[in-house]
């Protein structure tokens, strides 16, 4: 009887002890979900550069919920369509394939998740195809979390997690993900901010290009550079033809379309390793990196050309005059060593296609 009674007691204690043991476990996994996204999110406000952000969101998304590919889109107020920036795990085809435009087409997932801001995922996308992108079942992707990144109902942009084997999500996941996903949105806006604010200080606000502080930024550096690795570097000055008399004709709101449109046109002609400048007042300077004089020349005689093209339709069809530019070119090593010697040889050759009639390109190289 007493060793019935003590089986009783001892039954009845484990009884009370073993939930208690079980509550204390699962305590002390949230506490470490807690400590882990605590350590997750100073990860990702730890930085102001966007692109180091983007890829700190996915990078700890990734680590926290244990998925072993995914991507982080962007989304293009501008162009309205929403990119990807950082991606792990996944083919460049998947890749380059996942631009879609927010008012268009998208897979159901990211429509729901973007249509009501809540987390959506599917646990084996075999069993739902319907609900699946091809392109997922192409990738052999069988699991999918899409996380909608929204800023007061504002697309900022969409995090994807997947698996190549079927994955169960449990709810607490679900809870602390979005928790990242609030993290991650605030980074992601005060990153885009920044760059916003630190463009617009090396941009020309009318024209779109360069702006003249930062020409004296990057021509040292591409000189160095080009001194580095024995590379040739091109300058070319530009100046549109007459432009005083263009502004006292058509006045300065059409002066300021001309100069707009020159800028267009330079900043979609050139190389993404080239850049273009907004030197001052109607002056341009280009600096062409690994380009020689005759490439430079080329260049210089084709801008002029489609300027005058395209450009002069602005004043009108009863236009007395057409929009021409004239332009001068020099390269390292042949016209000089140093960015003062270069740019005034560019200079130069400018003022000397002007002297001969303007609408021009000029260029002679210093005697050796």
């Amino acid at each position: 009887m007493m060793h019935n009674n003590a089986m009783s007691n001892l039954n009845e204690t484990i009884n009370i002890i073993m939930p208690m043991v079980e509550k204390h476990k699962v305590l002390e996994a949230h506490i470490q979900d807690l400590t882990d996204l605590i350590g997750v999110a100073r990860t990702v406000v730890s930085t102001l550069d966007l692109d180091k952000v983007l890829d700190s969101v996915l990078a700890s998304a990734l680590q926290f919920m244990e998925m072993p590919s995914g991507m982080l889109a962007v989304y293009d107020e501008t162009s309205q369509e929403t990119v990807p920036h950082a991606h792990t795990g996944l083919s460049t085809e998947f890749v380059e394939n996942d631009r879609w435009r927010m008012s268009g087409r998208c897979d159901a997932i990211t429509r729901q998740a973007m249509g009501d801001g809540n987390i959506r995922y599917i646990s084996d996308l075999a069993r739902e195809a319907d609900s699946a992108d091809v392109s997922m079942l192409q990738e052999k992707i069988r699991a999918v979390v899409c996380v909608p990144l929204l800023l007061q109902n504002r697309p900022v942009g969409v995090l994807y997690l997947y698996d190549s084997e079927p994955r169960f999500i449990e709810e607490r996941q679900l809870d602390l993900l979005a928790v990242l996903a609030s993290f991650a949105v605030m980074s992601i806006d005060n990153a885009s901010l920044h760059s916003r604010t630190k463009l617009m200080a090396i941009t020309d606000g009318l024209t779109g290009l360069h702006n003249n502080r930062y020409f004296q930024q990057v021509f040292p550096y591409e000189l160095s550079r080009a001194r580095r690795y024995a590379k040739p570097l091109s300058v070319i000055m530009a100046d549109i033809d007459h432009f005083k008399k263009l502004n006292d004709t058509y006045g300065h709101p059409k002066g300021d379309q001309v100069l707009a449109a020159v800028g267009k046109v330079l900043s979609g002609s050139l190389r993404a390793a080239d850049f273009s400048f907004r030197y001052g007042g109607e002056e341009f300077a280009i600096l062409l990196p690994e380009t020689r004089p005759e490439g430079a020349f080329l260049v210089a005689e084709s801008l002029r050309e489609k300027i005058c093209k395209v450009v002069t339709p602005l004043l009108g069809s009863d236009a007395e005059q057409n929009v021409t530019i004239s332009l001068g070119v020099s390269c390292y090593p042949n016209d000089g060593n140093t960015t003062e010697q270069l740019l005034k040889h560019a200079d130069q050759c400018l003022y000397k296609a002007k002297r001969q009639g303007r609408n021009r390109v000029y260029w002679e190289s210093l005697p050796a």
